[in-house]
């Protein structure tokens, strides 16, 4: 297929051909050469947000079950790294704290019990599930982002005691019950506090892409039990209305306006949820200016901004989630809006949500917004989506210039290949490999210029590969008959074979470039040109 290079740079993935990873078949080398012609410049590199949510609680990701040996938890971990990989996604946003507790070896937080069947247990053989995702993942070109669950402290489902040093026996005072589960006050400034430790302490100690949060700030509203003799309220159609449980933030709200605190409740709850995500956008940076801080809230914004048509669950009034000052102020890199509806449900309709979204973002933040892929082949009564449902809303993304990438929930749906899923997207969306999009308001001095030699091979070009200074990742172009072939290798490793193509033959160029932790592509160097 000969490419339209005036199509959007994604397009290019559909291209085929991968480097194959091979042993350097001569000593002999040649000198980068340089472009004869502007037929020599290959084109932008395609670049797109490919990700998937991997969920540790409740085991819905990984691992599948508690109390697994050292070695299984691996091996499904390179099974889903592999997987992303086969699809051609170029990220893993990992859940790295489901519930005030860790994935990894923590001094402030217990091991929760979904590695091991018993919080604060420790796997055995004893290993950082953490360091091995992130060694992992950056062996084979992904990004890893740690994924943390703000406030959740607790649900009544869990398998096991609270360790010792979990929050809601250290500092009782900062966790509220709220009907089944434990919630850390968004208003005690010991629980806001808890949750930066523990993130600028992942941030420090791991070699992390993002760091990432979800839509749990005040809880999802549940109903408040009835009791005899209240009357019922009723709406202006004389139908009863649902009474909710109020979050039982009293003692905080108290000594607020003692303080001569000025806010109505509902605004100083928004303001303690806001003052968190600013500090965690700014301490993030301080520690490590690369790593890129995201937001996955609801999908639906203010009642009041809406377009026309949408109606629905409120985050802003009811999780107390200002997703659009966000937005607005810049304290995010990427914006993750779970756009987890139909595109045909008018009141929630995929594309008018996503639209809202990008019309909201006047920092130009990154716009990747969740897709609700577990919903194909879900039990009723969840809605059923078909595979088409989602080919179709990565298209309507694509289409839109200023959303520049997608995340699926969850990597589970890809795994199992749900009604084809995988592999349609394999064959049909995701057919060439892409680099993540740059974050060009993040500092970076950019990469280094690779050194690369190359000789011909019994397959292909080989290609001996040294990264300059910051590279995480080769950018690499073929050109096969005139067409541009394009190929993704991991900083890390030296020796590649770009394989000669099916229909169209070896290669007669080979371009090569390095890519930094931000997007950030450097000179490109000319390896090879057929003699």
């Amino acid at each position: 297929m000969k490419p339209n290079l005036k199509k959007r740079a994604f397009t290019l993935g559909t291209m085929t051909g991968a480097l194959a990873l091979t042993g350097f078949l001569s000593s002999c080398s040649t000198q980068p050469t340089t472009p004869g012609s502007a037929a020599d410049n290959p084109p932008p590199a395609p670049r797109e947000f490919r990700a998937a949510w991997v969920s540790t609680v409740a085991n819905i990701d990984w691992p599948t079950k508690p109390g697994l040996p050292a070695a299984q938890q691996q091996a499904e971990a390179v099974a889903i790294l592999d997987r992303a990989v086969s699809l051609n996604l170029n990220a893993i946003v990992l859940q790295v704290r489901p519930a005030a507790d860790a994935i990894y070896p923590s001094q402030i937080e217990p091991w929760t019990e979904y590695l091991t069947g018993a919080q604060g247990k420790p796997p055995s053989p004893m290993y950082d599930p953490l360091a091995f995702w992130v060694k992992e993942a950056h062996a084979r070109g992904l990004e890893l982002h740690a994924w943390f669950n703000p406030y959740r402290a607790r649900h009544d489902n869990a398998k096991s005691p609270a360790a010792p040093n979990h929050i809601t026996n250290t500092i009782p005072s900062a966790v509220k019950r709220y009907g089944k589960f434990m919630w850390m006050d968004p208003a005690e400034e010991a629980a806001s506090k808890q949750t930066m430790d523990v993130i600028l302490d992942v941030v420090r100690r791991y070699d992390i892409d993002g760091v990432h949060i979800d839509d749990y700030f005040y809880p999802y509203p549940i109903a408040a039990p009835e009791v005899a003799g209240n009357a019922q309220a009723l709406d202006g159609n004389g139908k009863p209305v649902a009474k909710e449980l109020d979050f039982p933030d009293g003692p905080a709200w108290e000594r607020y306006l003692a303080g001569g605190g000025k806010l109505d409740r509902a605004s100083w709850r928004r303001d303690n949820v806001n003052r968190l995500i600013e500090a965690m956008y700014k301490g993030v940076h301080r520690e490590k200016s690369w790593v890129r801080v995201g937001i996955s809230p609801f999908g639906m914004g203010r009642p009041d901004r809406r377009p026309p048509g949408i109606t629905g669950f409120s985050q802003y009034d009811k999780l107390y989630a200002d997703a659009e000052l966000w937005l607005e102020k810049g304290w995010v890199d990427y914006f993750v809006p779970q756009l987890y509806w139909p595109i045909a449900q008018t009141a929630q309709s995929y594309p008018v949500l996503l639209d809202y979204w990008i019309s909201q973002n006047p920092q130009g933040r990154h716009m990747w917004p969740g897709l609700f892929t577990s919903r194909i082949g879900a039990a009723p009564p969840t809605l059923n989506y078909e595979p088409k449902e989602i080919v179709d809303q990565i298209a309507l993304t694509r289409a839109r210039p200023l959303s520049t990438g997608h995340v699926h929930f969850s990597m589970a749906a890809l795994t199992q290949n749900r009604k084809g899923i995988s592999d349609q997207l394999r064959a049909t969306t995701y057919q060439g490999q892409v680099l993540v999009p740059a974050t060009p308001w993040l500092a970076s001095a950019g990469p280094g210029t690779p050194l690369v030699t190359a000789k011909r091979g019994k397959d292909g070009v080989d290609l001996k590969l040294k990264a300059g200074k910051a590279t995480t990742l080769y950018a690499i172009w073929a050109r096969h008959g005139g067409e541009w072939r394009f190929s993704v290798a991991p900083a890390a490793r030296v020796d590649w074979t770009v394989p000669d193509d099916a229909q169209l033959g070896a290669a007669d160029l080979v371009v090569v470039s390095a890519v930094d932790r931000l997007g950030k592509e450097g000179a490109r160097v000319y390896a090879w040109r057929k003699p």
